[in-house]
């Protein structure tokens, strides 16, 4: 016998992938695919949360230390804030500060509140105590 056989292996199939074969593994992967990314997106989606957060608490510190440190003033209702800083970490955010005697008249002893918003939206508030020293 001259030339060559082919060999049949499996009940006379030959050995290889079928075409349903190669779409089931390729839906498994496509499904793993989707599940990846969107753990991904999930993922950057928190860490933004996250960064946008402690921008916030940041500024409120350092505009609280500000206020406690600028001269007291009677019966304010407010006080300016500090310059933000002019990095791009900075952009879109935004500092509101108000105060309050916490007696009338006032004594020396104002409630103070900084709001940190970020593109409009409430961030972050911090609450402290201002007094006449």
């Amino acid at each position: 016998m001259s030339g060559t056989r082919k060999v049949k292996r499996n009940g006379g199939r030959e050995s290889g992938f079928t075409l349903l074969e190669s779409l089931v593994a390729l839906a498994i992967l496509g499904t793993i695919a989707v599940v990846f990314l969107g753990g991904v997106i999930g993922t950057t989606k928190a860490a933004a949360v996250i960064d946008e957060q402690t921008t916030a608490e940041s500024l409120a510190q350092n505009q609280m230390e500000w206020v406690q440190n600028a001269a007291y003033v009677a019966e304010a209702t407010s006080y300016s804030p500090a310059a933000l800083p002019g990095s791009g970490d900075y952009n879109n955010y935004s500092v509101n500060i108000t105060s309050a005697a916490l007696h009338s008249p006032d004594d020396g002893v104002q409630k103070i509140t900084i709001t940190i918003r970020h593109s409009s939206k409430e961030v972050s508030q911090l609450e402290g105590y201002k007094l006449n020293r």
